[in-house]
């Protein structure tokens, strides 16, 4: 009898462990976005420079494959990935547009004087609600966006280069033909 009430906790425990183990093997950048082939929420923001026209949108971006970065000043992950959006910045393979999130318009351009600007131009969401429209769980985040206006990739974390050229960079071609 004792035998067989060990065997129960026994089973469990072990399906546990095989989940448990699955879990641990997964990429943590690839969490699954509702978003993910359904077309980019629309917007109208400010943009960071004021020098620039006065907002964006992404219909501004039909007919464009772009990425979307949201990142913010005060995130410390969105400067260990800035070095890499630099240099794809330079390769001009497609538009990359920022968005500066919940952040005061003033810090973030401080922040792009100081570490550098890669972005075609940066829009502000300083309440986050494109955020949430976009499903952000925290900055940064990236997007490739398809000539249709559509979400094709999601990047949750910082894009590492990795990530740009075995993901991003052959998506944004594909995309491109």
């Amino acid at each position: 009898m004792k035998l067989k009430q060990g065997i129960v906790p026994l089973g469990i425990f072990g399906v546990l462990v095989v989940f448990l183990a699955i879990g641990l093997n997964r990429d943590p950048h690839e969490i699954p976005s509702p978003l993910v082939n359904k077309p980019a929420p629309t917007f109208h923001a400010p943009q960071l420079n004021p020098t620039l026209a006065s907002t964006f949108a992404p219909k501004d971006m039909l007919g464009q494959v772009w990425l979307f970065n949201v990142w913010a000043s005060w995130c410390v992950a969105c400067r260990s990935e800035h070095p890499i959006l630099m240099e794809f910045a330079k390769t001009k393979v497609a538009p990359l547009i920022g968005l500066d999130y919940k952040d005061q318009a003033v810090d973030g351009r401080k922040w792009l004087a100081r570490f550098g600007d890669p972005y075609t131009l940066s829009a502000t969401d300083a309440d986050g609600r494109i955020g949430i429209d976009y499903g952000v769980y925290g900055v940064p985040e990236t997007y490739v966006i398809d000539k249709a206006g559509v979400i094709r990739y999601k990047v949750i974390g910082p894009v590492t280069q990795d990530i740009l050229d075995t993901k991003v960079v052959p998506l944004i071609r594909e995309l491109q033909k």
